[in-house]
């Protein structure tokens, strides 16, 4: 998996950790240690086997989903229930009526119900 649009994957998951993370050491490194494994688990497949267009189109999708959702929070001092996130110019941002659910279906989490 030592082709070129592997190497390309792996450059741009290590920018998008670099950018999830910022800030957060122990995060950012157990990040790049694990996709450096991934990336050493699959180095013995052929450079065009469906293998590995999956696991590159993978690291892809890793990628981008930490470079766009993945957002960091810290607990602002002195007060237990507030977070000051860390936003950043590629963090997507969107509305609710991106997520509403169709047709009235209802989402429990931890015991509360949502719905639109």
């Amino acid at each position: 998996m030592a082709s070129s649009p592997a190497l390309t994957a792996y450059r741009m998951l290590l920018r998008s950790t670099r950018l999830a993370f910022a800030g957060d050491a122990p995060m950012l490194l157990a990040a790049r240690a694990e996709a450096g494994n991934m990336f050493r688990q699959n180095s013995s497949l052929p450079s065009q086997s469906p293998e590995t267009i999956k696991a590159i189109k993978h690291a892809e999708e890793v990628a981008a989903i930490l470079k766009a959702n993945v957002v960091q929070g810290k607990q602002i001092r002195g007060d237990e229930e507030r977070y000051k996130l860390r936003i950043h110019e590629h963090t997507e941002r969107g509305d609710n009526d991106t997520i509403k659910m169709p047709d009235g279906q209802k989402v429990t989490i931890d015991g509360k119900t949502c719905s639109s």
